[in-house]
């Protein structure tokens, strides 16, 4: 009963973050210059959360057991006596073949979370390419595109937390929780201040918002009260947390280089010979996008553990 007590005030805790974090752009008003430049902090805040603290989580659940079963093994071997020596070899090399496995994991969930995504995208957007204005079209099914993404990813975390605690170790919830929340609340941002560039309506933004700020919990509650004894045995065999981190830093990835940065570079509307004027960032928006890009950096160093 504890172990549900904690899960509901972390995903409380989650959930209002995430929304205060979204409505600081939509409660300040900003100019069209400001707005740009907010708009490119949100797009590194998306870049650098995806490359320097989803992928490594992601890869750190992954070989976490391994990383346990080490230090077992380092503290039991002074215990062992030189006839063990052959039953020690053959568990290194399952340990390397763990290894290669795991390898095989990360690319191929990565992949998958990319694809995933290219092609909810290109369904999307065979849906509305039939109307008159393909650029339209184009900038709309990208906003939906963009939230879509986000919010495959805010329910991949909600399942990551689910996971942790139903392990009873509150250590592990609190880390899953600080990495969660070191992402979601710059992801929020980023998101809000794209759909804002992207010119959706505030009533629009903050229903977005609350949908991708709702997904984390509710996959968390979900993920703690439908997993049984058994089924989540199963899910850390095969290392179910961080499969599911990796695919959504795919789905990450996506959505912050094919659909945000092009949209805030002004390459997303370079179709006519005109808009070549537009290309290009200035140098402070330039700035701006590597600071985006270096605060999650610099805040999954502090919270290395």
């Amino acid at each position: 009963m504890d172990d549900f007590i904690s899960i509901s005030l972390l995903s409380l805790a989650m959930l209002v973050g995430c929304y205060v974090a979204g409505i600081i752009p939509l409660a300040v008003n900003f100019s069209e210059e400001r707005l740009k430049l907010v708009t490119v902090l949100g797009a590194g805040l998306l870049c650098g959360t995806a490359l320097a603290v989803i992928v490594p989580e992601g890869v750190h659940a992954l070989y976490e057991d391994i990383l346990e079963g080490k230090h077992h093994q380092a503290s039991e071997t002074q215990n062992v006596i030189e006839s063990d020596k052959a039953a020690e070899i053959t568990a290194e090399h399952e340990h390397a073949h763990d290894h290669s496995k795991l390898h095989a994991y990360i690319g191929v969930s990565l992949v998958l979370g990319f694809v995933f995504m290219l092609l909810v995208d290109q369904i999307g957007s065979s849906h509305v390419h039939s109307t008159d204005d393909p650029e339209a079209a184009r900038s709309g099914n990208s906003k939906i595109t963009t939230t879509l993404g986000l919010v495959v990813h805010a329910a991949a975390d909600g399942v990551a937390l689910g996971a942790a605690a139903s392990t009873s170790q509150t250590s592990v919830q609190l880390i899953v929780f600080v990495a969660i929340m070191l992402h979601k609340a710059p992801a929020a941002f980023g998101l809000v201040s794209f759909l804002m560039h992207a010119g959706l309506e505030r009533n629009r933004i903050r229903k977005h918002l609350l949908v991708f700020a709702l997904a984390a919990p509710v996959l968390s509650m979900v993920t703690y009260l439908g997993l049984s004894k058994s089924s989540k045995e199963a899910l850390s065999e095969v290392n179910a947390t961080g499969v599911a981190m990796l695919f959504s830093a795919g789905t990450f990835l996506y959505v912050a280089t094919v659909h945000v940065l092009p949209e805030v570079g002004g390459m997303g509307h370079s179709h006519k010979p005109e808009s070549t004027g537009g290309k290009g960032l200035s140098r402070l928006e330039v700035a701006a996008l590597v600071l985006g890009c270096l605060i999650p950096l610099v805040l999954s160093i502090g919270h290395q553990h």
